[in-house]
């Protein structure tokens, strides 16, 4: 689904709720107004609407995404939750804390949204038309801030506007943010970390938890992600080398191919997967983690990559890559 030439902003109301549910589920991209900020949602269980919400922000970098829910066990079904976990969502949820867990089993939230991790930003929001629709469209939805790339964040439906008109399907205008601020984001894997100040106090978080939160890493914040690249040591790396913008195969090599020719020698690929047959770079990009992941479980030793246009998500795919890329220590 693509935006039209400008973008509706309408009253939240039942009707509105219900036509955005709609264009979520059918792929589309709906700005909506939570406790903290306004959030750009796109269904976490769709790759390419993940895509689209990607490039709609512009220059994006595929930073994991928090994926919003409706009540505890939509949260469930996403993460495993510890005690210290379950404390803070019983303390505060619904409201502006976002938890960073490992990712449950059967977690349907896309391989992109997450990028390509094995943990999750889970968050509960309290804002009634939030609340409305997660519970209509029934299955998570991711939200940054609805604002353009390294712009400010949008604490109201005129704001979004001015950011997105024309780039998304609908603004839902449930008038100004209350919070203001994004959500405070932290971290339960190895130990309770804040990964970001936010709407709730870390002296209230560290009262429930009975003891302090360690300090994320120096440098290892992004302001616009709910985890940084540099976190992501924690970044997804497949364990087979990644041989990029090859335009032949080796024998014994798996194939990562874009676009309708493929590398010289395909046919000795231990296996090949196109990332988008067509040349479609929102394509591409859905389907990027999700492929490396079932190239590397071939067992192949190295992976040649074709190469991907350096434009739009392009350049967001070939950092991934290079990072993927990277010698290891």
């Amino acid at each position: 689904m693509t935006a039209a030439a400008t973008t509706p902003v309408v009253p939240a109301d039942a009707k509105a709720i219900a036509e955005a549910a709609r264009i979520l589920l059918a792929g589309g991209l709906v700005a909506f107004p939570t406790e903290t900020v306004y959030g750009l949602g796109a269904d976490a269980t769709n790759g390419t609407a993940v895509a689209r919400l990607y490039a709609a922000k512009g220059r994006p970098s595929f930073n994991p995404l928090i994926a919003h829910v409706h009540d505890l066990p939509s949260a469930h079904r996403l993460a495993i939750f510890d005690a210290a976990a379950e404390r803070l969502a019983a303390a505060f949820w619904p409201g502006p804390l976002t938890l960073v867990l490992r990712k449950s089993a059967a977690c349907p939230v896309s391989e992109l949204a997450t990028a390509g991790l094995d943990s999750i930003a889970v968050r509960m929001p309290s804002h009634p038309v939030a609340r409305d629709l997660l519970r209509m469209v029934g299955r998570p939805i991711v939200a940054p801030s609805a604002n353009r790339s390294g712009r400010l964040s949008p604490t109201t439906a005129e704001h979004v506007l001015a950011e997105l008109g024309g780039r998304i399907d609908l603004i839902i205008d449930g008038g100004p943010a209350q919070v203001g601020v994004e959500s405070t984001i932290v971290a339960l894997l190895d130990g309770p970390m804040l990964l970001r100040p936010g709407g709730l106090a870390r002296e209230e978080i560290e009262r429930v938890l009975g003891r302090e939160l360690a300090p994320a890493p120096p440098g290892e914040v992004d302001p616009e992600a709910p985890l940084s690249p540099g976190m992501l040591a924690s970044h997804y790396a497949p364990r087979a080398r990644l041989r990029l913008n090859a335009d032949s195969v080796e024998a014994g090599e798996a194939l990562l191919a874009f676009g309708p020719k493929l590398a010289r020698g395909a046919e000795r690929a231990a296996r090949v997967l196109n990332l988008s047959p067509s040349g479609d770079l929102v394509e591409a990009a859905a389907n990027l983690f999700s492929d490396l992941r079932m190239l590397d479980a071939a067992g192949v030793a190295s992976i040649a990559v074709m190469p991907i246009p350096n434009e739009g998500l392009g350049e967001a795919i070939n950092d991934r890559l290079a990072r993927g890329a990277a010698p290891r220590g």
